[in-house]
């Protein structure tokens, strides 16, 4: 019997992307190969354990290696809805988690930056899985840094723009502070399903939960398509911005949130906007009712690959591409 060596997370064959077990080998986010040289790569997916910024349920930290897990359902072959292999279009890569410290909770947003950062300046664009919400403010800097200001595309049941001050972390401030800094277009930018209140607004467009979910899928990408216009953006997807009916696993769960269908057929719309990166957090797997929440997270990570590989088949670059300096 001919030996098949599976593990693509570090073989990275053919042979075994379409051997491998749903159940057993080497994790990692679909199955893309594991590599510290992200040179040249079209996306960088980076895992962040991290929840020392959240507020309620704690657990954020095991999201990175549950959405990994949950990704693993995903047949390496022509995926729904696009029809496309990403991995056969893109040059990814999964460069694994970021080092945190978990006693040096203050140091987790520099370390995320300069992650972040250098690898931007070696790939097109970095896909974040895990952590809190907090973590999208140092992965916003780098991009400023490199870039220039992003429009938002955020998905949360909460705003994250309480106040703040500047030695208090936490993961309903990052937006306020994200503008503070200069990282956002927020005239480009727009906050969809939101159901939580803050008296101070900053001035965002909002989308609020019950209008988002009676529009049709047209209707709301619409709505968002028209506030973003022809800037790069980039998603911030907290999980949370989804029903705790369909997605128990999360720190902070409100009710009256989107259906996965309704949410993932919305950013499918979506695929014609100039995406730069994403990130996908509050995933709590310790109050993850039988990994429904991770999947449905690595299903937006999934389908977010779609796009950019239905970009590239159409433009030869993924979006972002026109962005990076690379060094």
């Amino acid at each position: 019997m001919t030996e098949i060596l599976i593990d693509n997370a570090i073989t990275d064959t053919e042979t075994a992307r379409l051997a491998e077990p749903a159940f057993s080998g080497a994790l990692s986010f679909m199955r893309t190969r594991y590599n510290k040289d992200v040179t040249g790569a079209d996306v960088a997916i980076l895992g962040l354990p991290f929840d020392g910024a959240s507020s309620n349920r704690p657990g954020a930290r095991f999201a990175p290696r549950s959405i990994r897990e949950a990704s693993a359902s995903f047949d390496c072959e022509p995926q729904y809805p696009s029809m496309l292999d990403p991995f056969r279009t893109l040059n990814a890569i999964d460069f694994g988690d970021c080092f945190i410290d978990f006693s040096r909770q203050l140091e987790a947003q520099p370390q995320i930056y300069s992650t972040v950062l250098s690898l931007l300046k070696r790939c097109a664009q970095v896909i974040s899985i895990g952590g809190d919400h907090s973590v999208t403010l140092p992965i916003l800097q780098a991009y400023a840094e490199l870039r220039g200001p992003v429009a938002i595309v955020q998905f949360d049941a909460h705003p994250d723009v309480w106040g703040d001050s500047p030695n208090r972390v936490s993961h309903g401030t990052w937006m306020r502070q994200a503008i503070k800094k200069q990282c956002v277009r927020k005239d480009n930018s727009i906050q969809v399903g939101i159901r939580t209140y803050v008296a101070d607004d900053i001035g965002m467009e909002v989308i609020l939960a019950y209008d988002a979910i009676d529009l049709s899928v047209v209707e709301l990408a619409d709505r968002i398509r028209s506030r973003v216009g022809t800037a790069p953006v980039y998603l911030t997807f907290d999980i949370d911005v989804l029903d705790p009916a369909y997605a128990p696993g999360t720190g902070t769960p409100v009710a009256g949130g989107f259906r996965t269908d309704h949410a993932l057929r919305t950013l499918w719309e979506l695929r014609d906007l100039d995406w730069c990166g994403m990130d996908l957090v509050e995933v709590c797997p310790p109050y993850d009712l039988g990994g429904t929440t991770a999947l449905a997270g690595a299903t937006v990570v999934q389908h977010y690959l779609q796009i950019l590989a239905a970009k590239k088949s159409t433009f030869g670059h993924v979006t972002g591409q026109q962005f990076v300096g690379l060094d």
